[in-house]
């Protein structure tokens, strides 16, 4: 894409290394109720909605439907209240599942979050296209998925832009949301308090002629029905939790300030819209939502002095619902590549999901939950009936497991904290709504939709699996790299010491610069000298060193180890961790010098480190400093080659070394890669002979 287009669309480069980088990124509680609470508000337009549906006549059910599902949002959210004070750094169901049960449970966990928040996306898209659609004539129906699309492109691109950059946009959106809600709800409820008995008479009749009708055990089966089929007001509560790691320090109290606004405000307004069906007669109307036919009967008459306030209110109102379900899809986009990124770093996704882009976003999992929400729009033509069946699913299997993994917990560690069994107690509850729900909506909708759910949480287990285990073979490869080679100098304490104090630098300020303290002279600028690019200390870096030395011997005077501290969202998590990160850099540094001088080649060693999100980007701005220095430099990195070039390779290993050597040679600098193959089948490096320079 051109520059000048990239730029406005994704705005400009971020500085990662900007100490107050974080803190500019990161959300308040109220931005963060935006972003991720907006997911939950928004659920209160469909999840009322399909749960009045499914009572059919037996409406007098409603006022006990509303009860319980106020009371479950608490007692859900609740329990997601103590995952993030016993998980502060987020990660959600994935997280708890992987640490308190099981690794292999917590990928399934992993799995239905991802299924989960793709669905978030279309979902909420797809509900926000009926809303606006709902006053609208039938025959502009035909636009309803095109401008499904653009919300997902303009939220795709919102995203790449950054966090807080994406949530600040939105506020107004959700603030006349609330207005309008908030004065349907008033005026409705309000409007009726003074026929409490008359209501109470109706419902008490209604709810007669229904156990009549059915029977008490055939009214309870009709309620548990309906209670289900409202599942997915409660879909995005676990949003809060999964995204601790993006909110402003103090993050625990950041979170669960958020998480209490926004089960307060769900629990009032999904509660409020169901009862309020029950106070208004609302009755289902062919191509309308439940909440515009009660918008409708509620405000349409509104009139003053003749002008029509009605009509614009119910407007306003549906706009503003249909925006905010648009803006409830931020939180896919928020926490799905978020729970990839906690994936990739334990190796069940490809690595690149971690990665961070010059944004400061994760551009690589914002783009496959954009694409894979477009996909699931087409499959299901946007119908919101089938989606809430596919969304809740895994929603509540998620949650099941959370609280299984919680309930766990307190019986564990129950001598260590006091009020453990009421924290037990809450869980236990939490655990059994989920369960039901879940277990019902299988049952009763496995064929309307539940079987693609569980179908493509299942692939994804299978794949995550497989990559896990090319990963395992491709360390075990690579851990055989040094077994042969000479061992490494010890380096004590006192060098670490002066590693974590040294900011000598040069040209490129106090995060790019030669180290001065590992005791041999410095390389002689005039002379020969190979940059030698490296990452972690390990056998592929001592390997390429020593091809080097072999290929070209006794050409150079000096090696200058080069590395990047690469952020990536594990240590995006404020400045002491990036601070962390250059530190680990820099000790990895300072043992590859070690090991150079172990060789007794009369090597003058010295080492540069750069912090950043992209290897190649790094690379490209220390290479104008060293240049400068060492007008004879080489440099050269090693690449690991495998025995077959397939597409499943190329997908799971970034090809760095050639996309520096690229950028280096654009710029007129010298780069030689020492392609380093290696065997998965027999997890050892090829012979010597294999290697080509």
């Amino acid at each position: 894409m051109p520059s000048k287009i990239r730029l406005l669309l994704f705005g400009p480069p971020k500085d990662a290394k900007d100490p107050e980088a974080f803190h500019k990124l990161s959300l308040i509680a109220l931005l963060a109720w935006v972003g991720l609470g907006a997911d939950g508000l928004s659920s209160s337009a469909y999840g009322p909605d399909e749960a009045f549906r499914a009572l059919g006549e037996h409406t007098g059910l409603a006022f006990f439907l509303a009860l319980a599902m106020a009371a479950t949002v608490f007692i859900i959210s609740h329990g997601y209240s103590r995952i993030i004070e016993q998980f502060p750094s987020g990660g959600g169901g994935y997280v708890v599942a992987s640490k308190l049960l099981h690794e292999r449970v917590g990928l399934v966990s992993g799995a239905a979050l991802l299924v989960d928040y793709v669905l978030t996306i279309t979902i909420s898209i797809a509900s926000g296209a009926d809303a606006i659609f709902s006053f609208l004539p039938h025959t502009w129906l035909v636009w309803k998925l095109p401008v499904g699309f653009a919300g997902i492109l303009l939220l795709t691109i919102l995203n790449i832009r950054g966090v807080k950059e994406s949530v600040t946009s939105l506020v107004p959106i959700f603030a006349i949301f609330l207005l309008t809600h908030a004065i349907l709800l008033v005026v409705t409820i309000g409007g009726h308090l003074g026929d409490v008995g008359a209501v109470s008479e109706e419902v008490r009749a209604n709810v007669a002629r229904t156990t009549s009708a059915l029977g008490v055990f055939g009214a309870l089966k009709l309620f548990v029905h309906a209670y289900s089929m409202g599942g997915g007001t409660y879909t995005g509560i676990e949003a809060v939790s999964n995204g601790v790691a993006m909110m402003r320090e103090p993050r625990v109290k950041t979170a669960k300030r958020t998480m209490l606004l926004m089960a307060t405000s769900l629990a009032l307004t999904a509660g409020g819209i169901l009862l309020s069906y029950l106070l208004v007669h609302a009755h289902p109307v062919e191509g309308k939502t439940m909440n515009a036919v009660l918008l409708e009967r509620v405000a349409g008459h509104w009139h003053i002095g003749g002008v029509k306030l009605g009509t614009a209110f119910v407007i306003t109102a549906l706009v503003s619902e249909g925006a905010l379900l648009f803006v409830a899809a931020q939180a896919g986009f928020l926490d799905g590549p978020r729970v990839m990124a906690n994936m990739a770093v334990d190796s069940w996704l490809p690595h690149r999901f971690a990665a961070l882009s010059d944004r400061l976003s994760m551009r690589n999992g914002v783009m496959l939950m954009s694409v894979a929400a477009i996909a699931a729009l087409i499959y299901t033509r946007g119908d919101v009936s089938k989606l809430v069946v596919m969304y809740s699913i895994n929603v509540f299997l998620t949650f099941s497991l959370s609280n299984l993994a919680m309930a766990r917990y307190w019986v564990k560690h129950r001598k260590e904290h006091g009020p453990w069994f009421r924290h037990l107690f809450a869980h236990g509850v939490a655990l059994s709504l989920c369960m039901t729900i879940l277990i019902i909506t299988i049952l009763e909708k496995f064929t309307e939709g539940a079987w693609v759910t569980l179908v493509a949480t299942a692939a994804i287990v299978g794949l995550c699996f497989l990559i896990r285990r090319h990963y395992t073979l491709v360390r075990g490869a690579i851990s055989q790299l040094g077994v042969d080679l000479p061992s490494p100098a010890e380096v004590d304490a006192a060098s670490f010491e002066r590693v974590s104090t040294s900011k000598i630098s040069f040209a490129g300020g106090p995060t790019r610069g030669l180290s001065e303290h590992n005791g041999a002279p410095d390389p002689d600028p005039s002379k020969p000298v190979a940059i030698l690019l490296v990452g972690g200390y390990g056998g592929l870096g001592r390997h390429a060193l020593l091809t080097l030395l072999r290929m070209f011997p006794n050409h150079f005077a000096g090696v200058v180890f080069v590395s990047v501290a690469v952020i990536d969202s594990e240590s995006f998590k404020g400045a002491d961790q990036i601070e962390a990160l250059e530190l680990r850099t820099r000790q990895s540094l300072l043992q590859y010098e070690r090991y150079a001088q172990t060789l007794e080649m009369d090597l003058a060693v010295a080492s540069a480190v750069s912090v950043g999100t992209e290897v190649a980007v790094e690379v490209e701005k220390i290479a104008a400093d060293l240049i400068q220095r060492y007008p004879r430099a080489l440099f050269v990195a090693g690449q690991l080659i495998f025995e077959e070039d397939t597409l499943w390779n190329r997908i799971l290993h970034n090809e760095t070394a050639f996309m520096v050597q690229k950028r280096l040679q654009r710029l007129a600098m010298p780069m030689v890669v020492v392609p380093v193959r290696i065997d998965l089948q027999t997890r050892r490096p090829m012979t010597r002979n294999s290697v080509v320079g």
